[in-house]
């Protein structure tokens, strides 16, 4: 497999003019040092979309969206990775460098390549007959006309009929017998024993027998973001079970990660800055065809957090319809539990339901897009839905009521992200539970103290007999190094996670801001790379980037944690938002977070220290230095 060095990336960052990539897309003032215009990304009527030309990186003010010109060419584009590469390469006139992978890796990737051309090829092929097919029926365009479908929509969409053949699809391909049929999931197959096989056994496996998926269907062509057929739906156009079938797991298809639709609305969820999530395909089409035409739908299963991430991708609010019966209340909470890993204080999330005689396919043709609109307008918070839900059913006026409340919300607040929301929804809910936010943060907290006795550490969360050297170094204040060794296991693996929120803000500053790398102490350094958590992860590769790139740019930084898989992990902390901020204004905040994260620890490692008794003088030695280092950090916080 043929990949691109990432020497190459940062070089051609380096040559790549981003305000020209983006001017190509937007129109762009100069503003001081950077450029000013409209987010191509969501809807505004006053320019909060900047570029920098020193930082080769844009960010939108309004919907959080950020990138290098790669990642520009990405999301606005719809191009993949390797293709954004070469279109930035080519305007610059670099040569694509390739690192060749072995001979035998070579070949294994080219057929891969090859194959999944074939299947797509295949699919395409059957697009094309279920579409003729529905010229030819005047039952299934009946059933899309009475359904109040134009022509229009059904083109746009692809619509098509599967004919009431068992082997319809051998018109198409007279080699009906071939693996691919099976393996695109187009043809259902089953060994002697009746037993159907799914498309990853089908090549080389011993059929009894074979038949088409789709029979007697509307079919609907499923396209992943660059617009390729990846599957079908298919609706029965009578009565019959089951309503819908969608094209099972294969290589090209994986339905908890792909959204019907999506290809056909980015561009309208890009100018909305919203996307709406529905349940069926046709909820889809008759939306777009009334004017309402940033909405998708799942494919058959239930929300997924890469269903959420990928829309984050394209808007920073997502709002899901929900019957407002039972059922489609189970579905939203999934749908909550889903979405809450994505938060962030400029990504929301909200919930629409409609009267139960409805769903968003009947309300829009008979009371039109400017009432659904106002539907979606009204539609409710994140936050408010996850207060009902934690208090539903639950007699909040007692103590037994609140308990059960609180037990409830632990799992849904420990899934979101350190942030101003979070702070906010603990906030109403302890007003809703008449609980002081305080007892109710500690109660939050408990379940995690229990389980670390559970596991055989102590109540502090330090595991017996860990002696992280952290004490014994001083804490002297002794300056990190861009060279400093990386240990194979960090001192601190076992060190209970401290305050997530102080870790999250140093990390944050960090990647905004790599150089303050060096204002680390070694003590500070320790507690950062052994966190347990995403920042530990990014901590540990930033050091290690930095050893190679003395002075990167946050669009290198950037691509570079895309290509080690971590770009999400650093996303999900907004370091882009802190870009215009200059390096010295933050390292107050640095400092502060810094300090506070070692200060918790002090403060665990001496509660771990006394209950052992400090029966030996090390150890009295140990806590004697680190009360000295907690008082000086006390003084100095509050100046802070």
């Amino acid at each position: 497999m043929s990949l691109i060095p990432q020497d190459f990336i940062q070089e051609l960052l380096g040559r790549v003019d981003i305000v020209e990539v983006v001017g190509r897309s937007v129109q762009l003032k100069k503003a001081g040092t950077n450029y000013k215009g409209l987010c191509p990304f969501h809807s505004e009527k006053s320019a909060s979309f900047t570029v920098s030309p020193s930082k080769q990186f844009y960010h939108c003010f309004g919907c959080g969206a950020h990138g290098s010109a790669i990642g520009f060419l990405m999301e606005h584009s719809g191009m993949s990775f390797p293709d954004a590469v070469h279109e930035l390469a080519r305007d610059a006139g670099m040569e694509l460098p390739r690192q060749e992978a072995d001979e035998g890796e070579q070949r294994r990737a080219a057929e891969q390549r090859s194959h999944k051309a074939r299947l797509r090829e295949v699919l395409q092929q059957a697009e094309a007959f279920y579409r003729e097919r529905l010229r030819a029926s005047t039952r299934a365009i009946d059933y899309l006309k009475g359904r109040g479908l134009s022509g229009r929509s059904a083109a746009r969409y692809g619509l098509g009929y599967a004919p009431d053949d068992w082997q319809g699809l051998a018109k198409v391909f007279p080699n009906y017998e071939a693996d691919l049929l099976l393996q695109s999931g187009l043809v259902v197959a089953r060994d002697a024993q009746g037993q159907t096989l799914e498309p990853a056994q089908a090549a080389g496996a011993t059929v009894a027998r074979r038949y088409d998926r789709l029979r007697d269907r509307i079919t609907f062509p499923i396209r992943n973001s660059q617009g390729e057929i990846i599957g079908f739906g298919g609706r029965v156009l009578d009565r019959g079970e089951p309503k819908y079938i969608n094209s099972p797991e294969t290589e090209l298809f994986h339905k908890g990660e792909e959204l019907y639709g999506l290809f056909e609305a980015r561009q309208a969820i890009q100018r909305h800055g919203q996307v709406l999530v529905v349940e069926g395909y046709l909820d889809v089409i008759a939306l777009a065809q009334h004017g309402v035409e940033h909405a998708v739908a799942t494919l058959g299963t239930a929300c997924t957090p890469e269903h959420v991430r990928k829309l984050f991708r394209y808007c920073a609010q997502i709002v899901f319809s929900f019957d407002g019966d039972a059922a489609g209340r189970r579905a939203a909470a999934r749908a909550m539990q889903a979405a809450l890993p994505g938060l962030s204080d400029e990504r929301s999330v909200k919930f629409l339901f409609l009267p139960a005689e409805h769903d968003p396919d009947s309300f829009v043709r008979a009371l039109g897009a400017d009432a659904f609109e106002r539907e979606i307008a009204r539609a409710r918070p994140l936050s408010v839905f996850l207060l009902d839900h934690v208090g539903e059913g639950l007699a909040l006026d007692t103590a037994e009521g609140r308990a059960q409340a609180i037990a409830r919300s632990r799992e849904l607040l420990a899934s979101i992200p350190e942030s101003a929301l979070k702070g906010q929804i603990l906030h109403d809910l302890a007003q809703r539970l008449r609980t002081p936010a305080d007892e109710l943060r500690a109660a939050l907290a408990l379940q995690g103290g229990r389980r670390g006795a559970a596991s055989g550490t102590s109540s502090t969360g330090t595991a017996e007999g860990s002696r992280p050297g952290i004490g014994r170094s001083g804490g002297d204040g002794t300056q990190g190094s861009f060279a400093r060794a990386k240990p194979a296991e960090p001192r601190m693996q076992r060190l209970s996670r401290p305050k997530v929120d102080h870790a999250h803000t140093a990390m944050r500053i960090l990647l905004a801001h790599p150089a303050l790398w060096r204002d680390i102490s070694a003590a500070q350094h320790d507690l950062l790379v052994a966190h347990p958590s995403s920042v530990g992860e990014l901590a540990r590769w930033l050091e290690s980037y930095l050893d190679e790139h003395a002075e990167p740019t946050p669009s290198s930084v950037w691509e570079a944690l895309r290509a080690e898989g971590l770009l999400e992990s650093a996303e999900a902390l907004a370091p882009a938002e802190l870009l215009e901020r200059d390096a010295s204004e933050l390292q107050p905040d640095l400092r502060g977070a810094l300090e506070s994260i070692e200060m918790a620890w002090i403060k665990q490692r001496q509660q771990a220290l006394a209950a052992e008794g400090l029966a030996d003088p090390a150890s009295r030695l140990e806590y004697q230095g680190l009360s000295l280092r907690l008082r000086e950090l006390m003084r100095s916080l509050p100046r802070l």
